[in-house]
Order: C-alpha cells, then structure tokens, then sequence
C-alpha cells in the first residue's frame, strides 16, 4: 500500500509546492504582478471591446440595408445615382419576373435641422412593394387607408419620429432645391429595425415634390417560382450591357458585392482601431517578461537549492510558465469581462461609430461571441506565455552550483540577450516594409512595427553596456571622478550591469516608443489635414443650402443671382455627384467645378506632376484614395458613366483629399455640363472685390429671395469645424494613446521597484564599507534618471521609425491618402519629463523600503 501511495504523494507534493512558490511569489511581490495583469487585462478588453463594438455595428448595419431590399431575388440599379424608368417595363415583362418593385431612394435636407444629417427617404410604388418589401409599407391612421398614396403623406420609423420630435399627425419640412416641402406624417413604420432613420412615402408624390419626374434609383425583382437565381441575373446583366454599355449594374440582396461594399466602407478603420487597442497588450507583453525575468534573476538561489533538493529541470521550467500563465489567465479573465462592459457602454452611450460616422443611424446591441473571446482570451494568455519563455527556460539551464554562488546574476541577463536575433528582426523589419499590402490592408507593416520593438529591446542590454562604459571612461578621465563617488558608483554599476539595465529598459522603451508613433502619426495626420483644408479653402465665403442632402441645390436662376449681388468679384460654382465604378466597392465622389487648366496646381492640390491634355480629349484628375483603389495612373485613359453612358476621360493627375477614402475624381464644370446638361449646383465660392466685407455680403446673401435657405461660411469657420470632427474621429485614439502612456508609467515604476528590492544585498555590502543611506538613494535615483534617459533617447529613435511606417506605409495602404510628417514636441516632452520623474520617485521610494531592514539582515544570505 505504502508502494501504491508514494506516487500520489509525490504528485501532492509537487502540486503543494507548486503553488507555495506562486502564491509565495505573488505575496512577496503584489504590486508587480498587479501591474502585469492590469497590462494584460486593459490589452483585452480593449481590443475585445473595440471588436464586440465594431462587430455589433457592421453587423446591424449589414442587416439594416438588407432589410431595405425585402424579399428581392435580384436587384437592377444604376452606376449613377439615378437613371430614367423607362427601363422599367422592359425589366417588368421579362420571362421569369413575377413582380417588379421601382423605388426611388432620397436623402433628403430636412430644414432648420443640422445635426445628425438627412433624412433616407425610400419612395414605394405601394401595390408592387406589398410583394417584395411589406415591411416598409406604413401603418395609415385609423379610417386613412389611402394615405399610403397621398401625394403630401410620409411615414416614418419610431427612430426617424424621435430624430424629427415629431407625432403622427405633424408636418416635417424637407429641402427640394433652395425651397422646401412640407409633408404630413401620416403613421409610422413599425417594423423598421431600432435606430433606423427611415421614411416612406409614394413614388409618384416623391418624384413630382423632389424635381425627379422620370428617376428611379433601382427596381427590386421578385422571379417566378422555379426561375434559377444566378442563371436569371447572369442573362439580365449580359442583356443589359449589350443594350445599355456601362449603365446598369445587376445583383442580389446581401450578396459577395454589396457585403464588400459595405465592408470596404470601414474595414481599414475598423482593423487600425483594433490594432491600436492590442498596442496595449503588446506592451504588457514585455511587463511580463520584465517582471519574470527579474523574478528568476531574484531567486536564482532559491531554484538552485530546489534542483540540489531534486527538482528536474522540466518542473522548474513548468513552474516559471505556471507563473507567466497565471499571471495571463487572471489578466485575460479580466479583460474578457471588462471588454464587454465596456462596450455594451460604448453602444448605449455612444453607438457603434465611435465617433467616425461609418455606421450613422444604427441602434446596435452588444452580443457576447464566444469565438472572439476566446481568441482574445488566448492572445492575452499567449502574450503572458511569450513574455515569460526566455526566463523560464534559463531558469531550467542554470547549473546549481553556478546559481548558488552570490553575484552570478548577470549571467542570465547575458544569456537572454543575444546581438543576432536583434538585428535580423530589424533587417526582417526594414525588409517587410517594401512588401504590399494583402487583401488591401497593411499586414506586413504591422508585422515590420512588431519586429522592430522586438529587435529593438533584445538589443537594449548591449546599447545599454556600450553607451555607460563609455560614459565610465570619460567620467573617469576627469577630475573630478575622485571626489564624487556617488557618481563613480552610479556609472560602474550600470556599466558593469547593463543585462538588468537592458531588462528594465524594456518597458520604457516599448511604452514611450508607441507612445511616440501614435502622437506622431496623429499629428502628423491633424496637421496635414489643416494645411489641405488652407489650400482647398481660398475663397473668403462659402455658400451652399442650409440642409444637407441630395435633394439640395441651386438652380441657373439662383446662381444668376448670387453672381449679380454687389461686391461680389468671382464666384466658382460646384456640383457633386456620386458614381458606382466597380459592383463591389463603395461609390466615389464626382466633383464638376471650375479647373485651371493651363495650371491646374491653381485650383487642385496636386500630388506629383500633372500631364497635358491631349487634343480632343477631355481630363479628369483623381484623388490618390480612386487611384490606388482603381489601379489607374496619370495617362491612362478611365470610363465614367454619366448621363446614361460610358464616357473616356484622359487621367491628367492625381489630387489629394482626406474627406473622401472611397475616392473623388474631379473634372472641369463646363465639361460636366455639356455632357450631363444639368445646370444645377451644390455650392459657391465667393471672393470679395476689394471694398467689400464679408459681413455686408453674407447680409446680401440672407436678403436673397432663397437666402433662408442657404448656409454661408468663411474659411476659419468651416477649419474649425472639419477639425472638430477629426478630433471627434480620432477620440479613440488618443484614448488608447493616452492608455500606453499609463501603462508605460506603471510599467517604469513596477520595473524599478522590483529591481531596487532585489538588490537588497547589494545594498546592504555597501553600507557595510561605509556608504551613507542618502548616498545609496542618490545613487538610485541616478541610476533611475540615468536608465529612463537611455530609454527615453532610444524610445524616441525607434519611436521615430515606427511612425515613418505608420506615416508612409499603413496610412497610405489602409486609406490610400499620403500626408507629410509632423512632430509634437510638447507632448513628447511632457512625457519624457512624466517618465523621467516616475523612474527617480520610484527608485527612491523601493530604496527606502530596501534600505528599512538594515545591513547586517541584508547581507545574511552570505555567511
């Protein structure tokens, strides 16, 4: 029986054992693991929240467009936004077409409201939609059944009424040109999804109120039972193209092309965001290793003694991952939880945007994934498991009776930094970013930036040795060595322990060096766009309908007369239109307004050099989103569909805009005119003639006949208010930016706590041969200044390289725009100056407790 029993004791044992020395560990050193397992948890929940978030809004937002569609089999809309229905009753009496449902889509100004956009209007023939669509037919009032054809009668969804703080019963006014309609809300949408924006009104009245007698924007088809769906949508696009070249496009409700549409919307937002948030997690990556790897360091003698004693080697390195992993699960356990929190807040406060308006107008509820947890859950164990490999495994070589002698802990800084591992994750770094980007997004950038602060802090231990023995040397050489000998002690001890230096610089350099990309990169993104909004901007007023939305605009007659008003010198009138060039991709801007030609730079802010334009051939110049999204490049020859057909246009050169990252081609308005014939506009920009004010003619603007209708801005106001909503945009990320600074702070101070303790027989050696307790703490908090000097110097450089990544390889591979670098010296400085006093305070503060024991209880262990 005793036989039978020992293995079970010798299990119990190991396991008893086991978690002593954890929960040991953990006792001795409770602010340290803390701060890991807060890294690690804040890494995961913020990247889990920011994916629930995102997930939950693409999602609804998904299903809310296909809920417009109905029960369509197949679609039939145009590459313009609107085409003639005369094309109608051809699709209506094709073979296999049970029921053919034309709609009229609207975004329609409401007026005197600015905020929150306009308002989607869907314009139904109600007895075909009762077919395809029933959802969106509205409820009429009591004894009203005909109100669903009234020609003055809107239904709206219960998101819509509380949007318009409206009844049923009540009148909303919409903008149609500079005038505006007044309808009658006559009941409401009951079925529309929560948060959806939507209004419902009969085709007929929509066309006649909104100036679109003739339009539609597509024709819903039901097919007859038994008709093959793909077969049908095949022969009526080919049908289609050989009748009307380049016009019409052909698909189906939530298909491969509408889902890529509406995922390329915000894909490459979405992805930075979530990388953004994991920088988190990267850093409480190197937090563990830090923590771990002095831990090992630490009890180097302990571990010694358990091998003397009989541990194997694989216990040992199982107890070192045990730790790391604990420290993982804890943390990762925790940000599963408080990711979900935080985004079911996110989404009950602030909806599923955050702030960049892809997902306006949806109502989104948070769903707990599974799947997602546990891969985020994974990662953060994974990143413990990472963090804590390279100790583990020299705690498992370390021969006992090396380990056992005091003094031998540099030996194992000296094995975990080796110089080759470094320089080929930095050469494999420089390599990855002259590849492109896979599946339009930038992957072997993100992998450059990791492989940089990779190589970078497995090099810190050696940049560290070389920069304080020359220091020590210079020191040395003067005069002064001699009688400071704080100093002397300072310089000797970091020259002569620069594997812990490097160990310890590692939190400082991997916080403040992402802390640095991202203030980089942002700035370097805010300003550029300040400098193209004074380059877009040199008119001195701006005029445009009050409420925004298609069905705005002004008319010949109305431009006549703002062209007449005194004091005006020049106007520059411009037309948008939205255009469809690929099935899959979201649609791009078409700009018609006044161009330069002879020197397009005057009207354009150019990327590159423009090409001449060919005799006979009319130019279009693109912004870089169309260019790089479309493959095409100045000189190519590109077809755009316009006025019910393909035309070529030469590509003359490439602009830059950050308004647009689907893409915005420009082109001369006289050109757009002759061939569209629409004479209507969007907006004006005014120069004054010279003893004009800006004053006196926003006055004669209001006085218009249509002036209640227009919305006149000077050049700062509309700056002020386009970098208001960048901030807005980016509020995410100088959260999470202001997060890796926090970490990185609590990452310094646990690191040199955790150092400062362990060197308690040091310490206590040296009161021993007559070092004063303040001239230890100097020499701490030299040490300490000294460290983060080093880190902070090196933190900046590689800081630096990564944002040129950042700058000139993710930004223009994930939103296809370039902008010029621009450092913030004062935050930098604000930073470097936080982490700098951090690391002296802490040195200190774990000083004094070091010291509180005395030397001779220090230095026991070496009797």
């Amino acid at each position: 029986m005793r036989q039978l029993s020992a293995p079970l004791a010798s299990a119990a044992t190991t396991r008893l054992l086991s978690r002593w020395l954890l929960l040991g560990e953990w006792r001795a050193h409770p602010v340290r693991a803390l701060v890991a397992i807060l890294a690690i948890a804040i890494g995961v929940s913020l990247g889990f929240a920011i994916h629930l978030i995102n997930a939950a809004a693409f999602n609804e937002f998904s299903t809310a467009v296909k809920s417009l569609s109905g029960q369509a089999d197949v679609q039939v809309s145009g590459r313009e936004a609107l085409f003639d229905e005369a094309i109608y009753p051809w699709l209506a009496q094709r073979d296999g077409v049970a029921v053919a449902s034309p709609v009229l889509e609207l975004q329609a100004g409401v007026a005197g409201k600015k905020d929150g956009g306009p308002l989607h209007i869907l314009a139904l023939d109600v007895f075909r939609a009762g077919f395809i669509s029933p959802d969106l037919i509205g409820a009429p009032a009591e004894g009203q059944p005909f109100d669903t054809l009234a020609d003055d009668a809107l239904f709206l969804s219960p998101a819509a009424l509380r949007w318009l703080n409206v009844a049923e019963g009540g009148q909303v006014a919409l903008q149609s040109g500079t005038s505006t309609v007044s309808l009658r809300v006559a009941g409401s949408l009951q079925r529309a999804r929560a948060g959806q924006r939507i209004a419902v009104m009969d085709i007929g009245a929509a066309q006649w109120r909104f100036n679109k007698l003739g339009k539609l924007s597509r024709i819903d088809l039901k097919l007859r039972q038994g008709v093959n769906r793909d077969a049908f949508q095949a022969a009526l696009s080919s049908a289609l193209e050989a009748q009307y070249p380049g016009r019409y496009q052909v698909g189906q409700p939530n298909d491969e092309n509408q889902n890529s549409r509406n995922n390329n919307l915000s894909r490459a937002y979405r992805v930075n965001l979530t990388v953004l948030a994991l920088v988190a997690l990267f850093t409480g990556a190197f937090l563990v290793f830090s923590t771990q790897a002095l831990s090992v360091i630490r009890r180097r003698g302990q571990f010694a003694l358990l091998r003397v004693l009989g541990m194997e080697r694989g216990q040992l390195l199982r107890q070192v991952l045990l730790e790391g992993a604990s420290l993982g699960i804890v943390g990762a356990a925790l940000g599963i939880a408080g990711g979900y929190a935080m985004a079911a807040v996110a989404l009950r406060f602030f909806g599923g945007d955050l702030g960049a308006g892809y997902f306006a107008g949806v109502q989104p509820q948070v769903q707990f994934t599974p799947v997602a947890a546990f891969v985020y859950f994974a990662l953060g164990l994974g990143v413990a498991l990472l963090g804590c490999a390279a100790p583990a495994l020299e705690a498992a070589r370390a021969a006992p009776a090396i380990a056992l002698k005091s003094g031998s802990e540099e030996v194992v800084t000296t094995r975990l930094a080796k110089t080759w591992p470094a320089l080929a994750c930095l050469l494999l770094a420089g390599a990855l970013t002259l590849l492109p980007p896979v599946f339009e997004l930038p992957l072997f950038g993100y992998l450059s930036i990791a492989l940089l602060l990779i190589g970078a802090i497995a090099l810190m231990p050696q940049l560290a040795a070389v920069v304080f023995r020359f220091l020590q040397r210079t020191w040395l050489r003067t005069g002064v060595s001699s009688h400071a000998p704080v100093r002397s002690l300072t310089l000797a001890r970091l020259a002569n322990a620069s594997g812990q230096a490097g160990i310890a610089l590692g939190g400082v350099l991997s916080s403040f060096s992402l802390m640095v990309a991202m203030a980089i990169m942002v700035s370097s993104f805010r300003v550029s766009v300040d400098d193209w909004l004074l380059q877009i901007l040199p008119a001195d007023l701006y005029a445009r309908t009050a409420a925004s939305g298609g069905t705005a605009g002004l008319n010949p007659r109305e431009q006549a007369a703002i062209t007449a008003l005194p004091g005006v010198a020049r106007v520059d009138f411009q037309r948008l239109r939205s255009l469809s060039l690929a099935p899959d991709r979201p649609n791009v801007v078409l700009l018609a307004r006044p161009i330069n030609l002879q020197d397009p730079g005057k009207s354009l802010v150019l990327v590159g050099d423009t090409l001449p334009v060919p005799g006979g051939a009319k130019a279009v110049w693109l912004s870089e989103a169309a260019a790089d999204l479309y493959s095409v490049r100045p000189g190519q020859q590109l077809d755009l569909p316009l006025a019910g057909g393909l035309h070529q246009f030469f590509v003359a050169g490439i602009w830059r805009d950050y308004a647009r990252s689907s893409g915005a081609i420009q082109m001369p308005l006289d050109d757009y005119r002759a061939l569209t014939g629409d004479l209507d506009v969007s907006d004006a920009a005014l120069w004054l003639e010279k003893d004009a004010t800006g004053e006196q003619l926003q006055q004669r603007l209001k006085a218009l006949p249509f002036g209640a209708s227009l919305e006149v801005s000077n050049p700062s106001a509309i700056r002020a208010l386009s970098l208001q909503i960048f901030d807005r945009s980016f509020a995410v990320t100088y959260l999470l930016e202001a997060i890796a600074i926090v970490i990185g702070l609590f990452g310094v101070a646990a690191t040199f706590s955790a150092q400062t303790l362990a060197r308690a027989r040091e310490f206590g050696m040296l009161r021993h041969v007559g070092v004063t307790r303040g001239q230890i703490l100097a020499i701490l908090a030299l040490e300490g200044g000294a460290l983060t000097a080093l880190g902070i110097a090196t933190g900046f450089v590689l800081g630096l390289l990564i944002s040129f990544v950042l700058v000139f390889i993710v930004n223009p591979q994930s939103f296809h725009w370039t902008m010029q670098l621009h450092l913030p010296w004062p935050l930098i400085a604000t930073v470097a100056g936080a982490l700098l006093t951090a690391a002296a305070l802490t040195a200190l503060i774990a000083g004094r407790q070091a010291l509180s024991a005395g030397p001779i209880r220090a230095v026991r262990e070496d009797w």
